[in-house]
């Protein structure tokens, strides 16, 4: 076989340094989205939806096999807050908080995935960032001979 495959789907979620909600403003947030999906294309790493809140985003897309991940989210971090720093003198002082989440995804799974991100806004009138980041690290699937696969949807 002379060609490659690779369809690895990725749940990735990042905030704001110190969580603060620099991305409150509808049409701001909006256009982030946009613009990290955009950023996604161009590494090869298409977005299926991207969304989140004031103080962080969630990415669904598929990682090219020409990347590696810790590259992937360096990159879409380095350029959005490149980005996010030119739409404004408030914007300044934006940073992302350098840890983030990343969660394979498996296909029977996607279309949940991104109806979750797509109502963020509505999700996060019940929960912090926090609470929601602590369930995405602890949800798992059956052991499978000793080891425990985390997912997250």
């Amino acid at each position: 076989m002379p060609q490659s495959l690779a369809q690895i789907y990725l749940h990735i979620v990042f905030s704001t340094k110190h969580r603060k909600p620099f991305l409150q403003n509808e049409t701001l947030c909006e256009n982030t989205h946009a613009y990290l999906a955009g950023a996604c294309k161009k590494l090869e790493s298409p977005s299926l939806v991207v969304g989140g809140v004031g103080d962080h985003v969630h990415i669904h897309c598929r990682q090219s096999k020409n990347i590696a991940l810790k590259t992937l989210i360096a990159e879409l971090k380095r350029e959005s807050s490149k980005w996010l720093k030119t739409q404004g003198s408030h914007m300044s002082e934006f940073y992302w908080q350098r840890g983030y989440g990343a969660f394979s995804i498996s296909p029977s799974h996607v279309e949940a995935l991104m109806n979750y991100i797509a109502n963020q806004r509505e999700h996060h009138k019940t929960e912090s960032f926090q609470a929601e980041f602590r369930r995405l690290c602890k949800k798992r699937i059956p052991r499978v001979r000793g080891a425990t696969l985390g997912f997250g949807v």
